[in-house]
Order: structure tokens, then sequence, then C-alpha cells
């Protein structure tokens, strides 16, 4: 049977905890044939970014422009996009109906706080990009940045959501993992009502990529044909056994990555 088709458009992280490295995984996890789009070019491992190249547009529009010619995508994910050209330009292809069960998960700084973003992005995805997507799934830091305010408790990310999706995605998740709290909650909010995704905190300072890898889940389950509510509940479990596989692993000096695989399992 053919696999069916995602398209990661992210950074690279040469670690391979995070970015498009995470996602490719998740993706081959999940039964789902993936493709990439690299926006940027990091120097990164467990402890942190040290570098950021970004890949000219021209050279990023000619990737999308290849794989969307030959190949048939049917989710796509967007990761870093580090600059507000670069959010432009996957923006207009989304205006344009090439980014079908578009995942948006604004990549704003690293887990140890490297801003991955221009300042001035952070507009063009609420007025340019939002508005196309399927699903977005800022973590807590993210939707703070995107909302102008602190959101301390599970209500304030609730009305984060909400406040979201007066841009026009479908569905907002509001990522909890960088939360407090014995509870890892997440808030979704759909055009039929709120909904919640729970998960007990695993104890590990094993969670570089964790909201990579949900994104990157959420776009192979729509992509395998599953509705976006399922989907997002697919991507939950699976982060949570990824977490929960790598809990006691030695990689690096900092955040590890995640048994994306199930080496563990």
């Amino acid at each position: 049977m053919t696999p069916p088709v995602a398209l990661t458009i992210a950074g690279s992280d040469s670690g391979g905890g995070a970015g498009l490295q995470a996602d490719l995984k998740a993706f081959a996890a999940q039964g789902v044939f993936g493709t990439s789009v690299v926006t940027a070019v990091t120097a990164q491992n467990t402890t942190g970014v040290t570098d950021v190249h970004v890949i000219p547009s021209g050279i990023v529009e000619a990737q999308i422009a290849a794989v969307l010619s030959d190949l048939p995508v049917a989710a796509v994910k967007t990761g870093m996009l580090a600059t507000a050209e670069l959010v432009t330009l996957v923006a207009e292809h989304a205006a344009a109906g090439d980014l079908p069960n578009l995942v948006v998960d604004p990549v704003l700084v690293s887990a140890t706080g490297h801003r991955l973003l221009e300042d001035e992005a952070i507009d063009v995805y609420r007025t340019e990009l939002f508005p196309h997507a399927t699903v977005i799934t800022p973590n807590l830091r993210e939707a703070e940045v995107l909302v102008g305010r602190d959101l301390p408790s599970t209500d304030d990310a609730r009305a984060a959501a909400r406040e979201l999706a007066e841009l026009g995605p479908r569905i907002v998740v509001v990522k909890g993992g960088h939360g407090g709290g014995e509870q890892a909650i997440d808030v979704i909010l759909t055009a039929e009502g709120e909904h919640e995704l729970v998960a007990e905190r695993i104890s590990t300072g094993n969670d570089h990529g964790t909201g990579c890898t949900f994104a990157a889940a959420t776009a192979a389950g729509l992509a395998s044909g599953r509705d976006p509510l399922a989907a997002l509940q697919e991507a939950k479990r699976y982060v949570t056994a990824c977490i929960a596989g790598s809990a006691d692993w030695e990689l690096g000096r900092g955040h590890g990555p995640l048994d994306h695989l199930g080496f563990t399992a």
C-alpha cells in the first residue's frame, strides 16, 4: 500500500531532537511518508542554539515547488519560519490552496530562550498565516507572545485560545506542557466547543522537541484521514509515549531528545 504523504516546512536541528528531524521521525512513526522544506539551518544541541542561518526565500520557494509538483502531499506542518518574508511566502501558498490540512506550530523561541523568529514576523503569522490554518499549536510561552499577556492558569489558556480563534484558524490548541502542576493539559478550541487533552506529567529533563513532535504527529494523523480532534488525541498519546520512552536516557548535557521511534518500547 502506498503511504500518505506529509510535508514539514521547518528548520534543521543539528542535534536531531527537534525541527524537521523530529518531524520526519514522527511522520515515519505514524506510517506517513515525510517530505521536507528547510527554512533555516541551526547549530544546536541539547544545551541550546549557538547559530542560525536562514535559507534564502528563493531556495525555500524552489523546495516547496519541487515537492508539491511531484508528490501527493495530504497534510503540511510548519515549524521555524524565522523571518517575516518566509512567513509571507508560506502564507501565500496557503492562501492559494497549496497546503492542505495545514498545521501551524508558531516557533518563536527555543526551550533555552533563543529567539527563532523576527519580531515583525509575529504580526504576519497573526494576519496572513493563521487564517489559512486547519490547526495552530502554540505552547503557553508562544501563546503569551501572540496575545500579549501572561497565561498563568488553564482558564487563561482557554481565553487565549478563544482570542486566537478570532484570527481565523479552524482549531486552536494551546499546549500546556510548559506549565506547572501534575498534569500536562492542552486546551483545544473548535467550532463545536472546547476540549482538553490531559496526561500525567512525566518527570524528566528529556523534553526537547515535544512541540514539534506534537504538531508533526497531528499533521500525520490528518494526512492519514483522521478527523482533526482524533488526530490531536492520537498526537497527544504519541508524544506522551515518546517522553516516557526517553525519560531515563542520557543523551547530551541539556534537554535531551524524545524516543520518537519506540527504541525503549
